[in-house]
């Protein structure tokens, strides 16, 4: 087992998971039939109850300071944070249940920390209820392949990357051996599924979430997170193009060499386009927290997807910890505010109503205007450091987890109830000053913050909308319990929600109505805090030379990671998935053969190639391993050959390009197979693991799991990875290259990483162009083609 506890702190975290089942029964049993006839209730507060096995010893209380804060729904302001003058609108008090709406259905509990167990969390999936949950028990487990299955599939993938005979014959005499080799492990691990099974869960998902997420050391930025780009929002070029009129000169990229950034006015368009992803934000929200968003289904038969995922989208934060990090979920019901970061500065903002719908986009405006402005006046000493404190959450987990031991130890109950407040945020909205241009720039950003402002993000929230000067928007998932997919519908909805469109319907629908007309003139604000400005300002001036080094330190060590970064944006204009379709090829597959000849061109040899596979038709299910290397494609690549060819006349002869057509259709349709496999559970790589960890000891291991090859095969020298909203990632290994593809129908985008000092990214990223182009020319001989770049 991969956890560490003795056998005593287990049975006490047992004992706790029982008593929180107790109270989860009793809870529900109360309140069912109001719960079978409305999707969401009232919001009430509740004890938190802390569950963190820590040596043993468990903790789980009711936190006094918790109810100063949880037993309302405003944020406590003072005078110095939100202002003298101007309309500040409060919610609604939850003191009595009577006087909230029926939104969502109360937690017993109002945080739940959880330790990457999706099982023991999923209790309040049936808390929540809607159709979101809907179909969980519906959903088959999580299968095991035969060993005879995995090692077939296996063998075709790893010989292509074999480098000598005598490596190949070892491979088939261990893959000929492994079956036996493996028949206890495969018992055992059977065992395990069945007693998973039981428990309605998946037999890897503990494992997957600790092993392959909370208990990696790594800095989350650039090894865990992940990043989209969002389209522009059309709606705002308009006044794009009055405030450069007025301006009378063009917006700068933040890279210029003057570095003459423009900050945010009160009609910077950021300003604008963070509103409206507010509000977009905020109804999705509800959507999710309510249960009420359709389950999500795929294939011709509906099929639905495991929604597990999604209860730690909102109102949740990693939590770091020595060896390994828990992650924190608060109670929607009870929680209205976001997290808006500025300079460095942390401010929690209330951003809904009491029926938790946004509030009116002029509101959220007037507020992040506010924040804006008040950022200028931070400048006593404590405060400037204040303003680096999210830079902590960029460094080594261990070091973090010490440092936030120091911060709480330092900053004693104000700290606590600042940390409390910014983790319990719906998620962090960072208001960047730079305003980028190109893809790459954006990228960057999106990606790390490019050092100009790494300090404005909390890299533990699980989600982070980045809105620069300019309008430009990106978004940042933090991946330990959350892929990507559920992000992607949250993007789609951001998109449609366009400020021209949110601003006449707010203005179209409180025409009339005198008391809200007055709530959104200009001089209306919603709550808002500085989260830390209390905090830090109590500590005294010995103890912040201790938080003063860790912050030097913790800068240090992300500019040093930063530095060894390279990113590359290509954006392929000469075709995209209609024109792949049309010519009869997968989409994905044609595009992972273009991946695997441009590689294979780099590297002079294919790789070791990892395409990430959703298995959410099973419970708790996330990701499986699409291996794109194979036998199919190493004969397409090998046909290819290392040079690129750049004129028709190198592609003319038609026996020789009708060979490698044949070739590449025989290497995508072997993709699509073995995609479609994965998704049903059929890949190779988890089916591995699972051996490897019931195993005890290196003696247990068939001889397989030493044999360089399967090692090899194992070196994720390209981890690639499609979704919408043009995807970035970092590499999985110290040389190996991370791409993260948008296939649109007139176009391709590629969001290519790797480390500085092996600079892989750019020759690859023109590599990548030079495959597309040249695999169109063996299908379009006759007619030329011009790179639209």
């Amino acid at each position: 087992m991969i956890s560490s506890a003795s056998h005593n702190s287990r049975q006490i975290r047992n004992n706790m998971r029982s008593h929180q089942r107790f109270l989860t029964t009793s809870f529900l049993t109360s309140t069912r039939s109001s719960f079978n006839s409305v999707a969401s209730t009232s919001s009430q507060h509740g004890s938190i109850v802390n569950i963190r096995d820590m040596g043993g010893i468990m903790a789980a209380k009711a936190d006094p300071m918790t109810f100063n804060i949880t037993s309302k729904t405003t944020i406590p302001s003072s005078s110095s944070s939100t202002g003298t003058s101007n309309s500040v609108i409060r919610s609604a008090g939850t003191t009595s249940s009577a006087s909230v709406p029926k939104v969502f259905n109360p937690w017993p509990i109002s945080v739940v920390e959880s330790e990457g167990d999706y099982q023991e969390d999923s209790y309040l999936e049936e808390i929540i209820g809607g159709p979101l949950y809907s179909k969980q028990n519906e959903l088959p487990s999580l299968p095991i392949p035969s060993t005879k299955e995995t090692i077939d599939t296996f063998l075709s993938s790893a010989l292509p990357l074999a480098e000598s005979k005598e490596e190949i014959d070892a491979l088939l005499k261990d893959c000929k051996s492994f079956p036996e080799e493996a028949k206890n492990l495969q018992t055992k691990l059977e065992k395990r599924k069945q007693n998973c099974d039981n428990e309605k869960t998946s037999w890897l998902q503990l494992w997957w979430n600790q092993m392959g997420y909370l208990q990696v050391r790594d800095p989350i930025v650039i090894n865990v997170s992940y990043f989209f780009q969002l389209e522009d929002d059309k709606s705002l070029f308009a006044l794009q193009q009055q405030q450069l009129e007025e301006e009378g000169e063009k917006i700068q990229s933040s890279t210029t060499k003057n570095n003459n950034v423009p900050s945010f006015s009160s009609n910077s368009l950021g300003i604008k386009r963070g509103a409206a992803a507010l509000v977009a934000m905020a109804e999705y929200r509800k959507l999710v927290c309510s249960g009420t968003l359709p389950t999500d289904t795929i294939g011709r038969k509906n099929q639905p997807l495991c929604s597990a995922a999604f209860k730690y989208m909102f109102h949740s934060c990693r939590i770091p910890h020595q060896t390994s990090d828990t992650f924190k979920l608060y109670d929607p019901s009870i929680y209205k505010h976001c997290i808006v970061a500025h300079d460095g500065n942390f401010y929690a903002m209330d951003f809904l109503n009491n029926n938790h719908d946004p509030l009116p986009i002029d509101v959220l405006e007037n507020g992040l205007q506010h924040i804006v402005d008040m950022t200028k006046n931070s400048n006593e000493k404590n405060l400037l450091l204040s303003n680096q404190l999210g830079i902590l959450t960029s460094g080594n987990r261990d070091t973090w987890a010490k440092n936030r031991d120091d911060l709480l130890r330092l900053g004693g109950e104000e700290m606590k109830e600042a940390l409390m407040l910014l983790e319990s945020g719906a998620f962090v909205l960072c208001l960047d000053k730079s305003t980028p241009i190109t893809k790459d720039e954006c990228a960057s950003i999106y990606w790390h913050g490019n050092k100009i402002s790494g300090y404005n993000r909390w890299f533990d929230k699980s989600m982070q909308l980045t809105c620069q000067a300019n309008g430009n928007l990106g978004f940042m998932g933090e991946h330990s319990m959350m892929d990507g997919m559920p992000a992607v519908g949250l993007c789609s909805h951001i998109k449609k929600c366009d400020y021209k469109t949110l601003k006449d319907r707010y203005q179209n629908h409180h025409s009339d109505n005198d008391d809200i007309s007055t709530l959104c003139s200009s001089s209306a604000l919603p709550q808002i805090k500085n989260i830390f400005e209390t905090a830090m300002g109590n500590v005294n001036d010995n103890d912040m030379i201790t938080i003063e080094n860790a912050l030097k330190k913790a800068k240090h060590e992300y500019d040093v990671l930063i530095d060894n970064q390279q990113l590359s944006f290509q954006s392929f204009q000469g075709y995209g998935s209609d024109y792949i379709k049309k010519a009869g090829y997968s989409p994905d597959g044609f595009v992972q053969m273009a991946l695997q000849l441009a590689s294979y061109r780099l590297f002079k040899k294919q790789v070791g190639t990892y395409e990430a596979s959703q298995v959410r038709f099973f419970l708790h299910g996330r990701t499986e391993t699409t291996r794109s290397v194979s036998k199919a494609s190493e004969a397409f690549v090998k046909a290819m050959g290392l040079r690129v060819q750049q004129k028709h006349s190198e592609t003319a002869d038609k026996e020789s390009r009708e060979e490698k057509l044949t070739l590449l259709r025989r290497a995508t349709e072997s993709h699509s197979l073995y995609l479609k496999n994965a998704a049903r559970g059929y890949g190779v790589d988890r089916h591995f693991l699972g051996l490897s960890l019931v195993a005890d000891g290196d003696k247990q291991l068939p001889s397989l799991f030493h044999n360089p090859v399967f090692i090899r095969s194992k070196q994720w020298r390209l981890s690639t990875s499609t979704l919408p909203n043009a995807p970035g990632f970092g590499p999985v290994v110290e040389d190996g290259v991370g791409i993260g593809y948008e296939l649109k129908p007139d176009c391709c985008y590629f969001t290519i990483t790797s480390r500085e000092k092996y600079c892989y990214a750019e020759p690859l990223s023109h590599l990548i162009e030079a495959a597309l182009i040249e695999m169109q020319m063996l299908m379009e001989q006759d007619k030329p083609l011009q790179s639209k770049l």
